[in-house]
Order: C-alpha cells, then sequence, then structure tokens
C-alpha cells in the first residue's frame, strides 16, 4: 500500500518544479538526506524528469523502468525532504526583500505623503518613453518603481520623466510629483479630479477617466454624495484651481454622475450648460 497519496505528489511537484535543485541527480538528492540510494541511474533521473507529470503516469515511468510501483513513495519522500531543506533559502530571500522595502526612502516618503505603493503606473503622467521602460521591466505600480529604483546598478545612468520622478519621491518634491501623480501640493494623497485632469491630457482620456473612476471609487461616491446633497460639482472642482482644467474634468466626470450630475448648480451657468441633457 502506498504511503503517499495523488493529492501529496501534486503539491510536492507543484512546489518542486519552481526548486532550484529540480535539475540535481535524484541520487546526489538521496546522498544529502543520507537516505537510501535511489535506484534508478541515468544522467537524465532528476526531478525535472517526473515534475511534470500526473501520479499515474509517474507511477507508470517508474515501473517502465523496472521499479515497483511504492518506488512512487521514496521519490515523494525525497522531494519533500529536500524542500524542508531548500525553504530556508527562501526565506532568507523574502527577509532580504521586507529588509529592502523596510530601507526603501522613497517608500518611506510615499507613506508619509499618503501616497499608495499599488498605485498603477498606467494612472500615471509619466512620459511614452517611461512608461514604455517601466512596462519592459515589469514595473505596474509605484511601489514596485520605487524597488526598482532602489535596486537599480549604480552604473545605470537613467533620465527624462524616470530619473525626475525618482528624485521627486526621494526628496519629496511635491511640485514635480503633482506633475506625474495626482497629487495636490500642500496636502496628502492621491485625488480624483487630479487624475482626471492629468487623464483629461493623455491620448486616451475616455479611456483613463474610467480608470481613474475605478481607482477612485471611493471619492467618486464622494462626490455623488455632495451633488446629491446639493453642494455644486463648481465648488468641489475649484481645488484644481485651473478653469480650463476644472471644465476638463467636468466633462470626464459625466458619464459617472448619472442622475446626480449637474446636481446644485446655479441655473443657466457655465456647468449647467455642460451637464445639459
Amino acid at each position: 500500500m502506498s504511503k503517499y497519496t495523488t493529492k501529496d505528489w501534486d503539491e510536492v511537484r507543484a512546489a518542486f518544479a519552481s526548486s532550484i535543485m529540480v535539475n540535481t541527480a535524484l541520487s546526489s538528492l538521496a546522498q544529502n538526506l543520507d537516505g537510501p540510494d535511489w535506484p534508478v541511474k541515468g544522467k537524465d533521473e532528476t526531478p525535472a524528469k517526473y515534475v511534470d507529470l500526473p501520479y499515474d503516469e509517474m507511477v507508470a515511468l517508474l515501473v517502465l523502468k523496472g521499479q515497483p510501483a511504492t518506488r512512487a513513495d521514496q521519490l515523494i519522500g525525497m522531494l519533500k525532504d529536500t524542500l524542508a531543506f531548500d525553504d530556508p533559502f527562501g526565506d532568507m530571500v523574502a527577509q532580504t526583500e521586507v529588509a529592502e522595502k523596510k530601507d526603501n526612502q522613497m517608500l518611506k516618503n510615499m507613506a508619509r505623503l499618503e501616497i499608495p505603493e499599488a498605485f498603477p503606473i498606467g494612472l500615471t503622467a509619466l512620459g511614452a518613453d517611461t512608461r514604455e521602460f517601466c512596462k519592459l521591466e515589469k514595473l505596474t505600480t509605484l511601489g514596485e518603481f520605487a524597488v526598482f529604483a532602489q535596486n537599480m546598478s549604480q552604473n545605470v545612468i537613467v533620465g527624462g520623466d524616470f530619473r525626475r520622478l525618482l528624485n521627486s519621491l526621494s526628496h519629496i518634491d511635491e511640485r514635480t510629483l503633482a506633475e506625474f501623480l495626482p497629487f495636490r501640493v500642500g496636502t496628502k494623497g492621491l485625488h480624483l479630479f487630479e487624475a482626471l485632469a492629468q487623464a483629461s491630457a493623455s491620448p486616451a482620456p475616455t479611456e483613463r477617466a474610467a480608470a481613474a473612476a475605478e481607482w477612485f471609487k471611493a471619492e467618486l461616491d464622494a462626490v455623488k454624495a455632495e451633488l446629491a446633497a446639493g453642494n455644486s460639482l463648481t465648488r468641489q472642482l475649484v481645488v484644481l484651481n485651473n478653469p480650463t482644467a476644472e471644465a476638463k474634468v467636468a466633462e470626464l466626470l459625466k458619464p459617472f454622475l448619472g442622475s446626480s450630475r449637474g446636481a446644485g448648480e446655479k441655473k443657466g451657468g457655465f456647468f449647467s450648460k455642460l451637464f445639459k441633457k
């Protein structure tokens, strides 16, 4: 009777597939564990030979090699025990990553300014070249940008928007931050109105506006609540301190305000014309 089940095999093979030991000879693993030797000889006798196979096919392969079906128990046991030794290395890597984040001045400054690490690069106003660079490096959030920038080699020279955003996060340059992020100088956090103002200047303002409305859903709901309470959109938008930007943001907001849009605006005013049905 087998000691291990199909479930045991699926768990161990999934975990071992990403192990640095996956291409190590099974005979070497057996020696390292001070257990019985692996009886099947051959250069390709490694975990990689088996971990892609479901349980039944793994057993069938062992039988084809002249082994009893119970040899599967030895294989599963070896891989389980090897993973137990392998885990400390994974813990060490994880601890190193935590330490790097803890010592990252940009992440600390973002926390002070209440700028979320998860904010998408796609909702920033970075130029096309910098956005493409982030895409190539698989940087999708501001947090990933900060960690990448800190770990970047001193010999790597970057310029343009990448360098300016890096410096503004490192030294808390609020005015430069406001160029790239929906950040309001003199306050904390990121904001819907600023995000829409930046969206209005992007190549695809409607799509960017929809993404911003989703990210800032709580703030959008607050805008609707203010309108429902009779407070005008005009009054809410004055925080932008830019009449042209206010008009553009009001236009982008129209699809998201539903029946609340225009509530509280003065009759015949500029925004009532914008929201005229």
